[in-house]
């Protein structure tokens, strides 16, 4: 199994991110807020920093693998928890565009260094993933539901950047 760090665990991708890496057998160190430990833990995370206590870089531990789930970290301040051969992945362009210059540079020279996760096939992703939900080995983590006319409420309060999971704007009952 290798070892996976996610920062930004208890968001959208991150709450994913955990399970799935879970699920692919990997030890996992999830980086969130004091407040979603527990979560994580319930989650499968076998090893839980707070950001707002303790610098998660600095535990000695190296990982084959780095997950921003949302773009507050960047491949520099983790590039010392990589171990030789480790990935950096990020879902934000990062502090001017370094993500995407850095994924390049990765790509040309075929280190996969630092890379911006995208699938091939959102189909089959997509598939893939409502696949793991039905037989109970991915558990969406829903914080909130909006009716579509309060839109602009549930846009709000996502920015207040407090959300745990996903927030659900429904469209229809």
């Amino acid at each position: 199994g290798q070892r996976v760090m996610i920062y930004g665990a208890s968001g959208a991708i991150g709450t994913a991110a955990v399970q799935l890496a879970k699920y692919y057998g990997a030890e996992v160190t999830a980086v969130a807020a004091t407040r979603h430990m527990d979560l994580l833990r319930q989650l499968g995370a076998d090893l839980v920093y707070d950001y707002t206590k303790e610098d998660y870089t600095a535990g000695g531990k190296e990982y084959d693998f780095v997950v921003d789930a949302v773009g507050k970290t960047t491949y520099f301040r983790c590039k010392r928890v990589l171990k030789k051969g480790g990935s950096y992945a990020s879902t934000d362009l990062g502090p001017w565009w370094q993500n995407i210059w850095m994924s390049l540079w990765s790509a040309l020279t075929r280190s996969r260094r630092v890379m911006i996760p995208v699938p091939e096939s959102p189909e089959t992703a997509v598939k893939f993933m409502r696949d793991r939900v039905e037989a109970g080995e991915l558990r969406p983590v829903i914080d909130r539901r909006y009716p579509l006319e309060d839109i602009r409420e549930a846009f709000r309060y996502v920015d207040t950047e407090q959300k745990v999971g996903v927030v659900v704007i429904q469209v229809s009952e």
